[in-house]
């Protein structure tokens, strides 16, 4: 965990000398699960996950189990509860699987959290101070759209499997598989109600110093019979990136709406999961039984393709092949892929991205990829 994540931007000409809240990177996301030892051994079988730390009963801790799964600089935690009447169980109830807590990495969580409620946010924990035999870590809390919060670690005095209260996972008969080469995560994507996107986004502005770094207006993002609105905040040195979703008027019922329906409210959509090789590693996922969206054999036609984006260094043929989508903005490429939900409720689900110098995310692609969505969604019924 001391390890800085990776980061798609590495100018050095941003200017985050005086950023009251610093933050090197996500620390970790935690998932509100309905059975956390299922879900582990899913993301790991399928994702190429290690299983690496537990907490739980045996760990004394007698209200929820966790285990954490790690992927060079992602790390997840997969948390159930073991009763019906805790904050866990409810949230589970209400939502499905998703995310309760995408964990900021800074040097000071109580600073974080005195910079940030000072200026509006609404506070979840006041800074608290775990310890255990490798030391300490400080966590603190903010809310943020629908149940989801932000908590802020300092963990600069810790050097333990994760943190107090977790051991080591040691199952003698497991055999952790291959990784898929997913190295870091690139932006987690936000999904809030009509009318709530600029909400949101002058909230993260206030009290989180985050700028509005691209905005997309349903012109932008729309088909035959849906469209969103959509508006990307970051913090200085763009580590942290969230763009944020609202449904726009359609003909028919938008993703936004779907996932809205089907979460109950406001959450998190998808998580972007970067990777420096995404031939190798969507191939791979594919072969474990990840399913992807899939893209109109039209969308590889070269003319209309090399003319968008110009020269890359992969072969037109295997992303056709694999059905990942490419893009170019000012800075450079990238290549993408978006995964279908990854539970029985039509919300979470993964993008894979490889970042040649690119910035932005994919707005040329935005027409195949919700048409995409929006084939699934006919085939559940909810267009």
């Amino acid at each position: 965990m001391a390890e800085t994540p990776a980061a798609p931007r590495t100018d050095t000409d941003l200017e985050t000398a005086e950023d009251f809240l610093p933050i090197n990177g996500t620390d970790y996301v935690e998932f509100y699960v309905g059975n956390a030892k299922q879900a582990a051994m899913y993301y790991a079988h399928l994702f190429g996950f290690s299983i690496t730390a537990y907490r739980g009963p045996e760990t004394g801790h007698r209200e929820s189990v966790s285990y954490l799964l790690e992927q060079s600089n992602v790390h997840f935690v997969l948390t159930s509860a073991l009763g019906p009447e805790s904050e866990v169980a409810e949230h589970v109830h209400r939502h499905g699987d998703g995310v309760k807590d995408i964990a900021l990495w800074v040097d000071d969580a109580e600073k974080s959290f005195a910079e940030t409620t000072n200026r509006g946010a609404e506070a979840v924990r006041e800074p608290t101070v775990l310890e255990d035999d490798h030391g300490r870590v400080v966590l603190s809390s903010i809310a943020t759209f629908g149940d989801t919060v932000h908590t802020f670690v300092d963990r600069s005095d810790y050097d333990g499997p994760f943190l107090p209260g977790f051991e080591p996972w040691d199952n003698a008969f497991w055999t952790p598989p291959d990784p898929v080469g997913l190295q870091y995560v690139d932006h987690c994507v936000g999904n809030v109600h009509e009318g709530e996107m600029d909400t949101y986004v002058q909230y993260y502005a206030d009290v989180m110093g985050f700028r509005n770094m691209l905005s997309f207006s349903d012109s932008d993002i729309s088909t035959e019979y849906s469209a969103l609105m959509s508006k990307v905040m970051a913090n200085g040195n763009e580590r942290i990136k969230f763009p944020i979703n609202e449904p726009a008027e359609g003909k028919k019922k938008s993703q936004i709406e779907e996932y809205l329906e089907f979460y109950r409210g406001a959450g998190v959509q998808h998580i972007a999961l970067a990777t420096d090789d995404i031939l190798s590693t969507v191939r791979e996922l594919r072969r474990r039984g990840v399913a992807f969206l899939h893209v109109p054999d039209t969308y590889y036609d070269r003319d209309v393709l090399f003319d968008r984006v110009g020269e890359i260094n992969e072969n037109v043929e295997d992303l056709e092949e694999l059905g990942i989508l490419v893009d170019r903005d000012p800075d450079g490429y990238l290549l993408q892929i978006f995964t279908q939900p990854v539970q029985d409720r039509p919300t979470v689900f993964y993008e894979i991205i490889q970042r040649e110098g690119a910035r932005t995310f994919g707005a040329g692609n935005f027409k195949a990829l919700f048409e995409a969505i929006e084939r699934e969604q006919e085939k559940r019924g909810n267009l």
